[in-house]
């Protein structure tokens, strides 16, 4: 990888890896905690839905512990274990090597993410042992279903989609309103339309890997029209949870008008675009659903 503290973008990372030395540091970059603002966010709306600024300190903070820095980390480890990457992936560039021992560490991980689980209320332990049990057969052969066109997409819109925000809920012990199963199935069709910008840009590399992700098979252009339409079964879903609340859905258009800048003008260029515009894509689509978090956080405030 070379002196990782001369690119301006890596000067933060050369100076952790003075203080804890390139093989700690190589552990807990492929935790990519770069993704950790966006998963906790997108678990704690959960959170505050279900209780407000109610919220107790403890079992959130270790609820997150366990879903977000153990689970959520623990999957992109033993994602990495068995990818071997070696161009940027999502929520980290030019990726070190993967350790020796990050398979046994990304099993720690989950091993403890699901036992400290059930210190919580017991729907969030259930919803976290699920995504544990994904996290395994997404990545781990024989099953390895993120290389199954259509077994990676329902995987990613369950587990990240449906059951964060859901678990989020679960963990202050209330039971699920309509309202925030209608949210949940709105991000379940929402990642939908994310989850082929996550895949656009690392064509070559799944190929390489012999990998035949939903991108592969239906093309770039197919991919876009699914998460435009993707997107708009989103927002009918976030529309009908609002109406449960008896609020009007209208300013749920932002959300929707931002989904539609981002995809598209993708849609209508792709094909001259450079991976490294595919990668900036993605990233667009992040700042899309942190508005769409933040529009159903004002909706559906209890």
């Amino acid at each position: 990888m070379g002196d990782i503290a001369t690119p301006r973008p890596f000067l933060l990372r050369g100076l952790f890896e003075r203080l804890f030395g390139q093989t700690v540091l190589s552990y807990l970059l492929h935790l990519r905690p770069l993704e950790w603002p966006i998963m906790s966010a997108h678990f704690l709306l959960g959170t505050l839905l279900a209780s407000g600024w109610g919220l107790r300190a403890r079992p959130t903070a270790l609820g997150w512990l366990v879903f977000v820095a153990l689970m959520n980390g623990g999957t992109l480890a033993i994602n990495s274990a068995f990818d071997k990457d070696e161009g940027d992936i999502g929520y980290l560039k030019a990726p070190p090597k993967p350790p020796e021992h990050l398979l046994v560490f990304s099993s720690v991980l989950l091993g403890a993410s699901t036992v400290l689980g059930f210190l919580l209320p017991l729907p969030f332990a259930l919803i976290n042992l699920a995504c544990v049990v994904m996290s395994v057969l997404y990545s781990v052969p024989p099953p390895r279903l993120k290389a199954r066109a259509g077994w990676d997409l329902l995987i990613n819109c369950l587990g990240f989609g449906l059951f964060t925000p859901l678990a989020g809920w679960a963990l202050t012990g209330r039971t699920f309103s309509p309202a925030i199963l209608w949210a949940g199935g709105g991000f379940a069709f929402l990642f939908a339309a994310l989850y082929p910008m996550t895949q656009i840009y690392q064509v070559a590399e799944d190929s390489r890997r012999g990998d035949r992700t939903l991108v592969i098979q239906v093309g770039v252009g197919r991919s876009l029209a699914l998460a435009l339409v993707a997107a708009l079964l989103a927002h009918g879903c976030f529309a009908v949870g609002v109406l449960a609340m008896g609020r009007s859905p209208l300013p749920l258009l932002l959300s929707l008008l931002v989904w539609s800048a981002v995809i598209l003008p993708w849609l209508r260029g792709w094909r001259t675009w450079t991976d490294r515009q595919h990668e900036g894509g993605m990233y667009w689509g992040l700042g899309a659903w942190a508005i769409t978090d933040l529009s159903l956080l004002a909706l559906l405030w209890p």
